[in-house]
């Protein structure tokens, strides 16, 4: 999953590709270089970020994501936690829903995505929910997700349509990130496709000592191929090419280690 922010202040790349001719060929030069899924973001989630108002978010978003639909095959994802953004997306030709709240911002998210037969990205946050936090990583996970599923499940939107993300960087420090990481075979017991979004984030840099959020595409490959290895079905990155690689070595090595019988 390519990240095509068309957001004028996202941490690593705002304004690169504001534009909706910028934003369209940076997504489709993603797809040359392997990208499957494309991910089309209008306003930024880093903290501090200013937030925008729907219309200004459906502005920048809606022409890419109509453009796209006519210029590649790829999937189209639209990151909103709006639901009027998310159901605009959608009858633009976005095929998936990716929202950062899990379903617990809007509480019309749900029924949107239910309606739209889109497929579903729910991730975990731990930004508003302080006084709810466990203090196990894994077990917050799940009480997150718990509460996710059943606003899906009572909207009707089948499990087979859904993804879950972990959330890495939203509300967790460096170490709370790594330990993620270092338990994340612990998450397929959720029982659904796993997610992850590590590129470029902070906790990259608080190990490697790259300041600049774009010279930390070596450490992300490296988050990359553990994240393969320990069960992650997608990656949601910047760079396509360098991420590519590190998944078909994670593969290679998953193949090598494989049981007669078993695939991966």
């Amino acid at each position: 999953m390519a990240i095509i922010n068309v957001t004028p202040d996202s941490f690593s790349d705002g304004g690169r590709h504001q534009g909706v001719e910028e934003a369209v060929s940076h997504a489709l030069r993603c797809v040359e270089e392997g990208a499957a899924i494309l991910d089309i973001g209008g306003e930024s989630t880093r903290p501090g970020a200013t937030p925008v108002s729907p219309e200004e978010e459906q502005a920048r978003v809606l022409p890419v994501i109509r453009t796209l639909k006519g210029e590649t095959d790829a999937l189209i994802s639209i990151d909103t936690y709006r639901a009027s953004t998310a159901q605009l997306a959608v009858e633009a030709g976005a095929h998936i829903v990716n929202d950062v709240y899990g379903l617990r911002h809007d509480p019309q998210m749900a029924q949107v995505v239910a309606q739209s037969g889109a497929g579903l990205v729910m991730m975990h946050t731990g930004r508003g929910r302080e006084a709810e936090k466990l203090a196990d990583l894994i077990a917050d996970q799940q009480l997150f997700f718990k509460t996710s599923l059943a606003l899906a499940d009572a909207a009707g939107i089948a499990r087979d349509r859904i993804v879950l993300d972990p959330g890495f960087g939203f509300a967790k420090n460096a170490t709370e990130d790594f330990s993620l990481m270092a338990r994340f075979e612990e998450l397929q017991a959720l029982g659904l496709p796993l997610l992850v979004g590590t590129s470029r984030k902070r906790f990259i840099g608080s190990s490697t000592g790259r300041e600049a959020p774009d010279a930390r595409d070596v450490g992300t490959a490296a988050t990359t191929a553990l994240l393969r290895i320990g069960g992650a079905a997608i990656v949601r990155v910047h760079a396509v090419p360098a991420n590519r690689d590190a998944l078909r070595i994670a593969d290679a090595v998953l193949a090598a280690g494989a049981r007669p019988g078993e695939s991966h």
